[in-house]
């Protein structure tokens, strides 16, 4: 496997598995993350899975805590049991990510993903796909009847069990995505 497929299985399951190290917990957000009219606060648990080329999957689970929204916000990854693995913060000034070996930028939300996730996944998208709609910046298509859910920038939301709490999103490009959020109720 060349290293290129191999890295984004990596950065999952460091993420994932996170060891023994983690970061110190944190008070809630900036007022300036949480003030704005679109600002969301979701938590719950994340699975990403990946198949690259050579068909094998990939991936794992946490517990996430998404606050803010596209243009400033705050996304923490824990791991199962409870440890602070990865903290990212984004606004119109900069990118970030933290985690137990240090602080990292980058240059936009996409790239932010590749690296917390081992893909890219439409963060800013992601703030609606979560409370079950389509993301206001791009076209989308509803999923035909008797499905629920749309499609959108490549990724196809399945919004079958949303009132359990459950979201699937899957990409099926190479590699296939598909990332599944339960969201615990607030």
């Amino acid at each position: 496997m060349s290293v290129r497929r191999l890295a984004p299985a990596l950065a999952v399951a460091a993420l994932f598995l996170g060891g023994c190290a983690s970061l110190a917990p944190q008070q809630v957000p900036a007022a300036s993350v949480l003030s704005a009219a679109d600002s969301v606060h979701l938590t719950g648990r994340l699975s990403v899975q990946t198949t690259g080329l050579n068909g094998r999957p990939s991936g794992g689970n946490v517990s996430f805590d998404l606050s803010g929204g596209p243009a400033a916000g705050l996304l923490e990854l824990s791991t199962p049991l409870g440890s602070l693995v990865a903290r990212a913060r984004w606004d119109s000034s900069e990118v970030s990510l933290q985690t137990p070996e240090g602080e990292r930028r980058f240059d936009n939300l996409d790239a932010l993903t590749r690296e917390m996730l081992g893909e890219t996944v439409p963060l800013a998208a992601l703030f609606d796909w979560l409370r079950g709609q389509p993301w206001p910046q791009a076209t989308h298509e509803a999923l035909p009847a008797p499905q629920s859910g749309f499609e959108q920038l490549g990724w196809r939301l399945d919004l079958a069990r949303r009132a359990e709490g459950l979201i699937v999103a899957s990409r099926n490009a190479s590699p296939t995505v598909i990332l599944r959020a339960r969201l615990d109720a607030n």
